[in-house]
């Protein structure tokens, strides 16, 4: 199924900024509200069902004897038609 990226922002920030950032989308889940993104004149706005399935990456690109880049990736995904509990690989514990 193709792509389709509805908003991307991408900028360097400090660690106190990206966990306001967390902390802003932690407070809408737990309202239960719609969550919009801005940036300049792009914006859109979700709204995660009760169990959305969250999905936690850590990866690191490049070659395979030098320094790459490394991520920590957090994803928030649902089907647009059904409101479905999503699949579940064991519970996730973030130290």
């Amino acid at each position: 199924m193709p792509e389709e990226v509805l908003f991307k922002s991408e900028s360097t920030q400090s660690r106190d900024e990206i966990a306001s950032y967390f902390r802003s989308v932690a407070e809408k889940l737990e309202e239960g509200s719609a969550i919009t993104l801005k940036a300049g004149s792009e914006s859109v706005t979700m709204e995660p069902p009760a169990q959305p399935t969250f999905e936690v990456k850590a990866e690191r690109e490049g070659p395979t004897n030098g320094p790459g880049e490394l991520s920590i990736e957090f994803e928030l995904e649902w089907d647009e038609t059904s409101d479905d509990d999503g699949e579940s690989t064991g519970t996730l514990e973030i130290e």
